[in-house]
């Protein structure tokens, strides 16, 4: 068997790799955010009817929260599984799982036609989505950045991060043209149902390219060295307690990472969609809009930002997000509150560039944290316990904060402080940029095939 360091890696296999991670992390996201947007507009009324429709919306984004809480027991089934059994495997199974519990929802009775059973059902298929989707992120972006080589992982382990946009895009996107075509009511009463049901065609085209490509040759080399030291008579530890034994530093590393940049992305997207219709009471399609214009901009930014970190290191971009993140938070409620569309549209648009410096870098940075072994679990669960602590309590923490002071400027100071979490975190950690992945143990300083590399940075600090 060729060792990872000698097994081809031609420019079409990458390719196909990333674009089987990209288009089922697009629709993974398309899924999960879908039920975001939902749950501003269309689940306060139909499933939590309340008379107040800020109580509405907060019952809402409850089981919208229910859903990061389930992501890191998925992050953990699923990393360990797929640290044993191979990341593909386990990407199938999560997008099965997530598409098939899209495609239920869409079938839901309403609270008017069964009660208090509507939200229990809703509730339970949220579980599922998070399950899934906590599985999803680690094994989607590490099968990427294993198949890549050391010098452009960033760039081609940021596509499936690009996921992110594009299957909140398309979700937005199908929503807007909803909201376009038909009335109010209309909407409210089964056009909501369209989006979900598309689900199911959607999995079907994911599944189809996702089969097609090949085991991680890093994780293939580390099983056969597995199987090998099992012959011998050594027996591993599982996965998880490794991680929480060997890797915690690196695990709230990955959270202190990720803090700033989920907080941001659930003001910018799912809080938005409240502020600008609850709030300024301007129509839900001026936000879906800007919303989709900024998606589109930053599907784009993501994998540029990822580039730059492949020249001048992980760290230096993400501190370029984090540190304007942190200012932008203030100055993108002033332009929120202009009423204007096209200032509405900037101001998401130049959010979400800044979400992408933090977000671009990402998956080469978390991954080379951790060993072959446990990357998988460590990965994930650095992610999904971020995910609870910042996207799960984020468009809470701000319909509450906007409910309670009517006014947007303790949502800024919460956003500003969280980018300032993660600008500190990235202070304090080690540079990964040119890791070998299949070379376990400590982050070296320099590894030597960075040096005289152009741009290069050392490595350390």
């Amino acid at each position: 068997m060729a060792s990872p360091e000698t097994a081809p890696r031609t420019a079409g296999s990458i390719k196909r790799v990333v674009a089987a991670s990209l288009v089922g992390t697009t629709i993974e996201w398309y899924d999960f955010f879908l039920y975001g947007s939902a749950a501003a507009l269309v689940f306060n009324k139909l499933f939590f009817p309340s008379s107040d429709p800020l109580v509405g919306t907060l019952l809402a984004f409850l089981t919208y929260a229910v859903g990061f809480a389930a992501r890191p027991l998925g992050g953990i089934v699923f990393g360990h599984y797929g640290d044993r059994i191979g990341r593909k495997k386990l990407l199938v199974l999560s997008l099965l799982m997530m598409g098939g519990a899209t495609f239920a929802m869409g079938l839901l009775p309403t609270h008017a036609a069964i009660g208090a059973g509507a939200p229990v059902l809703l509730t339970v298929l949220r579980l599922v989505q998070g399950f899934a989707l906590g599985g999803e992120w680690g094994g989607a972006v590490l099968l990427v950045s294993e198949h890549g080589g050391d010098r452009h992982r960033g760039f081609w382990a940021a596509w499936p991060q690009a996921g992110a946009p594009g299957g909140n895009l398309l979700a937005t996107g199908v929503l807007a043209l909803l909201a376009a075509v038909q009335s109010d009511a209309a909407f409210l009463a089964w056009g909501w149902r369209i989006p979900f049901l598309l689900s199911g065609v959607l999995v079907v085209v994911g599944l189809w390219i996702r089969l097609s490509v090949s085991e991680s040759p890093v994780f293939l080399e580390a099983q056969r060295k597995a199987a090998q030291e099992a012959a011998a008579g050594i027996k591993e530890k599982p996965p998880v307690v490794r991680v929480f034994r060997e890797g915690w530093r690196q695990v709230l590393t990955a959270i202190g990472t990720r803090l700033g940049e989920n907080i941001s992305y659930y003001v910018l997207t799912a809080f938005l969609l409240v502020y600008v219709t609850s709030h300024l009471e301007l129509p839900k399609s001026d936000a879906l809009n800007a919303v989709l214009i900024g998606s589109a901009v930053h599907f784009v930014a993501i994998p540029l930002w990822g580039a730059l970190s492949d020249r001048i290191g992980r760290r230096p971009v993400t501190l370029i997000g984090a540190v304007g993140m942190a200012g932008w938070a203030f100055a993108f409620f002033a332009l929120l509150d202009t009423r204007s569309f096209p200032v509405i549209a900037l101001a998401v648009t130049v959010g979400l560039l800044l979400h992408g410096a933090m977000y671009g870098p990402q998956a080469a940075f978390i991954s080379e944290m951790f060993d072959t072994k446990v990357r998988y679990s460590g990965a994930s669960m650095g992610s999904q316990l971020a995910s609870i602590i910042g996207g799960a309590l984020a468009p809470i923490i701000a319909v509450e904060l906007l409910k309670d002071y009517g006014s947007s400027v303790p949502v800024s100071v919460y956003l500003c402080l969280a980018s300032a979490a993660t600008a500190l975190t990235v202070l304090a950690a080690r540079e990964t940029r040119g890791r070998d992945l299949a070379q376990d143990g400590p982050v070296p300083a320099v590894p030597a095939h960075v040096h005289g590399r152009p741009g290069s940075v050392p490595l350390g600090g």
